[in-house]
């Protein structure tokens, strides 16, 4: 880091690895909560228990409608912004709308 002195370039690094292990800790904590609660949406799912399973699917499918009900929302309503949010391309966004049979709304 050009024009820094050893002390001041020490503090950043820290800084920047600090940062690193909160990020990580705060990804582990949602990992783990995202596990619990999907353990207790498979067992809801698997109750079926015929034929070949769909759970992949109806666990894509679930959190994909939730992702975009919640980004419409947070966008007002405004699907480019919504789509932006969620850092995809807004025709994708609208294929996939179609694709879940959503109408456009975060009902």
């Amino acid at each position: 880091m050009a024009g820094m002195d050893r002390k001041t370039e020490g503090k950043i690094m820290e800084r920047a690895v600090n940062m690193k292990k909160e990020e990580d800790s705060t990804r582990a904590i949602i990992e783990d909560i995202l596990r619990k609660d999907l353990e207790n949406i498979l067992t809801l799912l698997d109750s079926k228990g015929n034929g070949k399973s769909t759970l992949y699917d109806e666990i894509i499918s679930i959190v994909d409608r939730s992702l975009f009900k919640i980004a419409l929302h947070r966008s007002g309503q405004i699907k480019s912004a919504a789509a932006t949010y969620l850092g995809i391309n807004r025709n994708t966004f609208q294929k996939k709308m179609i694709k879940l049979g959503m109408n456009g709304r975060a009902d």
